[in-house]
């Protein structure tokens, strides 16, 4: 596996890889390295190579062509002697980047199949992250390269149906695109395994966020809900926890500060995976505020699923996937942008009880049926099928 990202932090890669180890297929993985970091690691069994690239979240976009650049050369090279030393039966490349996948152009030769797993569209992710660098010309350019990298690819794996569809409309094969939910573990978002905490148990409401710390996620729109629950019902204690890093930390701590709310909104920075579901176990209500885009309309939010899993109660933007995947009488929905539409999702949970234990209880079971235990399998059954010798 080839993955432009670290691979203790990336849930999606970590679930896929260890699902191969425990069908009995050893797995290699080419990450990001930190700084911290030895080159080889190996953690539940997967053989970690770290190439000696770091990430710089936030950057402007020559840093990011650059690190993409650096990581697919020194990836390629690694990938090459590796394969050379002890060939592979496939080569599955993670996005972003798309043209990640070209750093498999020696392993495919040799006769190795690649999967290319598309976790995003780049073209969208582009023009939302570089607003100014956007126009006919670049799409043109990213959409160009997307069709290459597919085509270099033996199979297409993505994430949701909407994804799948978008690829198929393009004029990709319908039988080359397979689409596996970037849905959560239930062994790990185990609520059993954590103390259980009723619902403003302390007297005070907890909500927590728990995922990235970028301008795509309007969590300057939570913050500003939390003042505006404070303005509505001064009496009622609210603290927001954010568990995440990326780019949006320090305009977010102004935000706080400006709204004097520095009491009631913590941001810890990036906490280890497996101490994410303790972290929503101790808190009332998950929040996944979304930005409304091109992008966002084609992605389904993975917080929603680790939320439901461990029974809490969820508030998100209304978006596409969310409402066809889940619903509102799963999911309370706001309008993207208005803290006052998201403080009023909140005081409905808080004031109806039973509709607040209703909803949760349909989004767990919703998570059930979509949890990565049920769709593992289809995963394995294609990496069997693809793989060689």
């Amino acid at each position: 596996m080839l993955t432009h990202s670290y691979y203790e932090e990336d849930p999606r890669v970590r679930r896929e890889a260890e699902a191969l180890v425990s069908s009995g297929r050893p797995v290699h993985v080419f990450a990001l390295r930190k700084p911290s970091d030895g080159p080889l690691a190996e953690l539940d069994g997967v053989q970690i190579r770290r190439v000696d690239v770091q990430r710089h979240q936030g950057a402007g976009l020559r840093t990011y062509v650059s690190e993409y650049l650096s990581f697919l050369l020194r990836a390629g090279l690694a990938l090459s002697r590796a394969h050379r030393r002890q060939p592979y039966g496939l080569v599955q490349v993670h996005t972003l980047p798309d043209f990640l996948v070209f750093a498999a152009i020696p392993v495919r030769l040799a006769g190795a199949p690649v999967l290319l797993d598309l976790h995003e569209a780049m073209p969208e992710f582009f023009a939302m992250r570089f607003p100014r660098s956007s126009g006919r010309l670049t799409g043109a350019l990213l959409r160009t390269q997307e069709r290459l990298s597919i085509a270099m690819a033996s199979h297409v794996l993505t994430v949701n149906d909407a994804l799948a569809e978008r690829l198929v409309s393009q004029g990709v094969p319908a039988e080359k695109v397979s689409v596996v939910a970037n849905s959560p573990s239930l062994a790990r978002f185990d609520p059993s395994r954590h103390r259980r905490r009723r619902f403003m148990s302390d007297g005070t409401l907890r909500l927590v966020y728990a995922g990235a710390v970028t301008p795509v996620y309007e969590l300057e729109v939570a913050i500003a809900a939390v003042a505006e629950l404070r303005r509505q019902r001064p009496s009622l204690p609210v603290t927001l926890d954010i568990f995440g890093r990326g780019d949006a930390e320090e305009s977010l701590r102004d935000c706080a500060s400006r709204l004097e709310l520095d009491d009631a909104v913590r941001l810890h920075g990036r906490i280890p995976l497996d101490d994410v579901p303790a972290r929503i176990a101790g808190a009332d209500i998950g929040l996944a505020p979304t930005r409304v885009n091109a992008f966002t309309a084609l992605s389904l939010s993975t917080k929603i699923f680790e939320y439901a899993a461990m029974a809490k109660p969820v508030v998100a933007s209304r978006l596409p996937l969310v409402e066809k995947t889940f619903g509102s009488a799963a999911v309370t929905l706001y309008a993207s942008g208005d803290p006052a539409d998201l403080a009023s999702a909140i005081f409905g949970l808080v004031d109806d009880p039973r509709a607040r234990r209703a909803r949760a209880a349909r989004a767990t079971r919703a998570v059930q049926q979509l949890a990565w235990e049920r769709v593992s399998g289809r995963f394995v059954a294609l990496v069997d099928r693809l793989a060689r010798g």
